[in-house]
């Protein structure tokens, strides 16, 4: 199985070690070996991808440089537009559409630094859920015990790179859809500040950020230096960073910093093998970054039901006239309840989630007055059953299926960054995520702790299955 990182493979053909077409047919013949049981790719175009490569070969034959994702292959999550592939948001309303036109701004930008995109990877219908199953794409599996989902929405992404058929895949978390999977699939999962990367598309609750799931911190890294800057598409997107990720995360002083943990918000009911796996994770990492702990209770408006609240007016955005209610029998049970709930939501109503939302803001505005960064779980539980549903038991009692993975959504409506990078295993050998968080604006922050945290506590980079 291929096992170079996205940095390895770039620098070695851009030195010209290593050509871009030799990567692709080891890519390619991973995904034949390993993607029948796991369903993580769901459309391949392998001779576009060979047509790619050969000119990244040509480029560096004539002494050019083909970028810093030089003949790296790498997949685009199915909620995302790839020229020449077909987008089908993991809906049947969708599925059987010809290929799009154009790339996202995102996939544009891999492109031109010479990034390979080979195919889609799977998502659940518009991204509703934190499990990848779809009446219109199947049920993905997890590389690390296939009778578990390897998270969602970026769960065909994560499977990818987790069972190493790419380096590098594209996700998207609108609600923890990048770190969720990284934490069900022992992958770093990167949720930039809302805007870095530039999203014409983004959605009614402005929630969503692009990104990608990848192995390492540095890759991680290299990918945000490719990606983000500003587009005049997007009047959210940020300037340019002032720094450059790959040197920070090496370099950036963070000694010092106040660092708060949270088992559960002051909301969440938590598996008792999480917490304690995450608990030590977070005193590693204070260990390591030289973090002052702050002893600070944390009680939070819960930020489930707002993010709830806001993702009903994007599922609204995601589909087409004429598609609801004449064809509400093809949607999945999600989507579909969902949009029934809403039909019928006043105004008024919308607009007191609003300011339900504005008030979590201006709490976790002055929580960020007392801290530099928020410890948690990543999610509640390790991965459930793939096929799903979310489960509604943790720990013994009874919750809403949507608290399998409570923790994720406050960095989303507050903007903030976040990662989940692979705090440990279940004694079933199930991967289990720590979340770290910072306050608006400071990648660098959370990139560079999570370099530390994978120093001093390095994880597989591979399900255990498919390590060399």
């Amino acid at each position: 199985m291929p096992t170079r990182t996205v940095i390895e493979i770039a620098e070695s053909v851009r030195r010209g070690e290593l050509k871009a077409t030799e990567v692709l047919e080891e890519s390619l013949a991973a995904i034949d070996a390993s993607n029948p049981p796991l369903n993580a790719f769901v459309h391949l175009d392998p001779e576009m991808a060979r047509s790619t490569a050969e000119g990244v070969d040509a480029a560096v034959a004539r002494g050019e440089d083909p970028g810093p994702l030089a003949g790296v292959p790498f997949g685009v999550k199915d909620l995302e537009d790839c020229r020449g592939m077909p987008t089908t948001h993991g809906s049947l309303l969708f599925k059987g559409r010809p290929p799009v036109a154009e790339d996202s701004v995102h996939v544009a930008r891999l492109r031109a630094a010479g990034g390979i995109p080979l195919g889609k990877t799977a998502a659940p219908e518009f991204g509703a859920v934190s499990f990848t199953a779809s009446p219109a794409l199947g049920v993905t599996r997890n590389p690390w015990n296939p009778e578990r989902t390897p998270g969602g929405s970026s769960g065909g992404s994560a499977a990818a790179v987790a069972s190493g058929m790419v380096a590098m895949c594209t996700a998207s978390d609108g609600g923890g859809s990048t770190r969720i999977p990284g934490s069900f699939s022992g992958l770093p999962g990167f949720k930039a500040s809302f805007g870095r990367i530039p999203h014409p598309s983004h959605a009614a609750s402005q929630t969503t950020c692009l990104g990608a799931l990848a192995t390492t911190v540095a890759d991680v890294a290299r990918h945000i230096d490719v990606a983000a800057g500003p587009d005049d598409r997007d009047r959210t997107s940020l300037p340019a960073p002032a720094v450059r990720y790959e040197d920070i995360i090496e370099r950036l002083d963070v000694a010092g910093l106040r660092a708060v943990w949270s088992v559960d918000l002051g909301f969440a009911v938590v598996d008792p093998g999480v917490a304690a796996v995450t608990e030590a994770a977070a005193k590693t990492l204070v260990d390591a970054a030289k973090l002052v702990t702050v002893d600070r209770a944390i009680e939070l408006t819960d930020p489930v039901r707002v993010w709830l609240a806001s993702g009903a007016a994007d599922l609204w955005g995601d589909i087409e006239p004429g598609m609801w209610p004449d064809r509400a029998e093809e949607l999945d049970v999600v989507p579909r309840l969902v949009l029934h709930a809403t039909e019928s939501m006043t105004l008024p109503r919308f607009a007191s989630s609003l300011t339900t939302r504005l008030g979590l803001e201006a709490q976790v505005a002055a929580l960020f007055q007392d801290v530099d960064v928020l410890l948690t779980p990543a999610t509640a539980m390790p991965g459930f059953a793939a096929e799903g549903p979310m489960p509604t038991r943790i720990a013994d009692q009874d919750v809403h299926p949507a608290m399998a993975v409570p923790f994720t959504m406050l960095a989303n409506l507050c903007w903030n960054p976040a990662i989940s990078v692979p705090a440990g295993l279940t004694p079933e050998g199930l991967p289990i995520g720590l979340q770290i968080i910072a306050r608006r604006h400071r990648d660098d922050v959370v990139l560079r702790l999570a370099r530390i945290f994978e120093e001093a506590n390095p994880w597989p980079r591979l399900a255990p299955a498919y390590q060399s």
